[in-house]
């Protein structure tokens, strides 16, 4: 690609500042975290089973014997409460469930009868319409927490995170808070331990009122019948009640029916069926009021609801993103392997020609370069080329020593081909355009300022040129300062990635980006061009789509190398890929309209380029994140071997590819050890990369160029 430096945008022109996009960004990631998060422990923590759990064993708490279900527990001396007789309060737990809680609804308003359900706040979350439907109904609304967590195993501040998220959710859906508990798992009261009243003691000091049942109608029992449903709902001697059933947690046909005949009977034998609330309020008992929802209460309640309701859409979305992303990476690898062998089979049917003794200019635009020009200069220099040869650098500008580097090695005895030429700041595409306007010859080789060459790098990228049809030469760039883990990632993904894909590319005839650091020219369709344009902040990739839509080829070269310094500190490379992805989706926009070019040739190019660019280097990296989430989430949460296989099977392919991208480079294979840690680690900052240069191109602001920090390249960096 290209060095990171060039001209800032013009005085007053507004620039975006980056904390901001990176505040954004940040926000983004963690709402997307807080989403997936929320939903694993909504779904994951769950406890979906309405069967009440053993009692655990140790002394019964005394008084509870005689005890009603309802219990208020906020002083000193428990309260309880009893239903009066004839008097039935149905109960429902573990809704709302969006079949069941509406047919209890309707058995319920055919009868006139009403009932208090006992809702997680989970699922009210998730069907808020629902509880509006059931407290429009004139029942009651009660918590059973927010993912039936069992108070007597959990720690005390799990316990009121639960109760605060339900009672949020409540006030975000229906606009209003609950005094009534009833604990996951619960019984009647003679069933209490010490242990387990003094846990719903701290409920008490909470502010609920406990209710616990008088029967149980055990429908949570699959194996128990309607009519033993029926049975176990009904009190004895015409007493009053509270008694269990479920909307929710599992197949409630026979609640339904067991619900439509109790009502029935009891009916005809005089009982009323009010709430539980009601029958407080006859008797006084509890607190005198709920507390009323505050603007903030509601507005937060209604955002946890939206959160939940975008986990659902984004958990449900996952497995097909992942599964589209597997495919398109099967295909993609396959696709590039198969044109990449082929492209390597062509090169090796037909033998290098003698290198072509042409006049060749090498244009170098330098701003800043100190560290590695002179490197730079020499071995292009020391070059095995036999024809004219021109070396122009172009100071751009540079307030370092590079000017004065350069004058003195043109001094040197065997570098009279050397020549700089100063100008102000401008950017590296005036640089360039400087360049060409002062040389003469008709090839013309662009490299960067801290690229150095091997001696046979120019005549090897000059080779292609024996064909009239080739217009643009594209090099091998290598990573030269490959040492440390950032270095070997870089040199992974220009072997595996780059340097492979232009293989493939040769092969369909849509090479898309002659590289920066080593390219190479015509100069009549550089002139037919128009020169470089600074249209883009990828002038390499936009140079090489003018290139094709004059109807040129464009090859590649995989015996002209050139190493390149790569950035060694992850700010700097957060900027290289920054502005890279950034100027290639500007270059895509700006040859966009060659898909309906008139010519055949060119119009091939933008059909096979464009689409591959945009699904590959934007869509999918923009989906990334999510399908590593995805496979976060099943991971933790679902706990789904599949998932790890996938994840194994993805890197084994990634490890198989990048085998054979090295070997086909001639490369040695040990850093690919390094690439499943690439995989969960630099893969991770580039998908990040893209979200900020897509977040940046939708703002439509300019951007400045960035000088990344220069190290130089050791003399066995390249070797490592």
């Amino acid at each position: 690609m290209t060095a990171d430096r060039g001209a800032a945008p013009p005085a007053g022109a507004p620039v975006r500042p980056a904390r901001i996009r990176w505040v954004a960004l940040a926000l983004l990631v963690l709402a997307a975290l807080a989403t997936l998060v929320l939903h694993g422990y909504v779904h994951g923590g769950v406890g979906g089973a309405a069967t009440a759990a053993a009692p655990e064993p140790g002394p019964m708490a005394p008084g509870m014997a005689a005890a009603g279900p309802l219990l208020d527990l906020s002083g000193d001396v428990p309260r309880s409460l009893a239903i009066p007789p004839r008097t039935l309060a149905l109960t429902f737990d573990d809704g709302p469930d969006p079949d069941w809680t509406p047919a209890i609804l309707e058995v319920l308003a055919r009868h006139g009868a009403r009932a208090s359900f006992f809702v997680l706040g989970s699922r009210v979350a998730e069907h808020p319409g629902i509880v509006e439907d059931v407290v429009a109904g004139g029942h009651d609304v009660a918590s059973h927490t927010f993912t039936h967590r069992d108070v007597h195993d959990a720690p005390w501040w799990l316990i009121r995170l639960e109760l605060s998220l339900t009672e949020h959710a409540l006030a975000g859906t229906v606009g209003r808070h609950t005094a009534l508990l009833r604990p996951p798992y619960s019984s009647v009261p003679e069933a209490l331990t010490v242990a387990d009243l003094a846990d719903l003691r701290r409920l008490g000091r909470e502010g609920y009122v406990v209710a616990l049942t008088d029967l149980d109608s055990g429908d949570w029992q699959e194996e128990l019948a309607v009519d033993e449903l029926v049975r176990n709902a009904t009190p004895p001697g015409g007493a009053g009640a509270v008694v269990l059933f479920h909307d929710g947690g599992g197949d409630r046909a026979r609640t339904v029916a067991a619900v439509d005949r109790l009502l029935t009977d009891l009916g005809r034998q005089g009982y009323r069926f009010a709430t539980v609330t009601e029958v407080m309020a006859e008797a006084g008992f509890g607190p005198s009021a709920t507390p009323e929802v505050s603007t903030s209460e509601r507005l937060s309640g209604r955002a946890l609801v939206a959160l939940l309701g975008a986990g659902s859409f984004v958990v449900g979305l996952l497995p097909w993103l992942m599964g589209t992303m597997i495919v398109l990476a099967l295909l993609r690898a396959a696709v590039v392997v198969v044109l990449a062998r082929r492209h390597h089979r062509r090169r090796a049917a037909v033998p290098l020609g003698e290198a072509p003794a042409v006049a060749v200019a090498v244009i170098v635009p330098a701003y800043n370069e100190a560290v590695g020009i002179e490197a730079a200069i020499r071995s292009i220099v020391a070059t095995e080329h036999t024809g004219p040869l021109e070396v122009v650098v172009v100071d751009d500008g540079s307030t370092d020593a590079t000017a004065e580097i350069v004058q003195a090695l043109a001094a040197e005895p065997g570098m009279a081909a050397v020549r700089l030429i100063s100008q102000p700041n401008a950017g590296k595409p005036a640089a360039l355009n400087t360049g060409l306007a002062v040389s003469t010859a008709p090839f013309v080789v662009m490299v960067d300022g801290d690229t150095t060459f091997r001696p046979d790098t120019l005549p090897n990228v000059l080779r292609p040129f024996a064909d009239p049809s080739v217009g643009a030469v594209a090099g091998n760039t290598k990573i030269g300062n490959r040492r440390g883990f950032l270095g070997r990632f870089q040199h992974i993904e220009y072997v595996l990635g780059f340097n492979l894909d232009r293989r493939a590319y040769e092969v369909l005839h849509c090479m898309p980006t002659v590289p920066g650091a080593i390219g190479a020219f015509r100069r009549e369709v550089l002139e037919d061009i128009g020169g470089v344009s600074g249209d883009t902040l990828a002038e390499d990739t936009d140079l090489t789509m003018d290139v094709h839509r004059r109807g040129r080829r464009v090859v590649y070269e995989p015996t002209a190398v050139a190493f390149t310094e790569a950035p060694s500190r992850w700010r700097d490379l957060w900027r290289q890929r920054y502005r890279w992805s950034y100027g290639t989706m500007q270059a895509m926009w700006k040859h966009r309209h060659g898909v309906h070019d008139a010519d055949p040739t060119r119009r091939r190019f933008a059909r096979r380029a464009l689409p591959y660019m945009l699904v590959f280097q934007v869509v999918l990296p923009l989906a990334g994140p999510f399908v590593d989430a995805a496979a976060l989430y099943a991971l933790a949460f679902d706990r789904r071997p599949g998932v790890l296989v996938s994840w194994l099977a993805f890197n084994a392919l990634q490890l198989a590819t990048g085998w054979y991208a090295f070997r086909l480079d001639g490369e040695r294979v040990r850093p690919l050890w390094l690439a499943p840690l690439q995989q969960v680690v630099y893969r991770q900052v580039m998908y990040l990369v893209i979200w900020d240069a897509v977040l940046a191109a939708l703002s439509g602001v300019p951007l400045r160029w960035h000088k990344l920090h220069r190290v130089g390249i050791g003399p066995t960096d390249a070797a490592a």
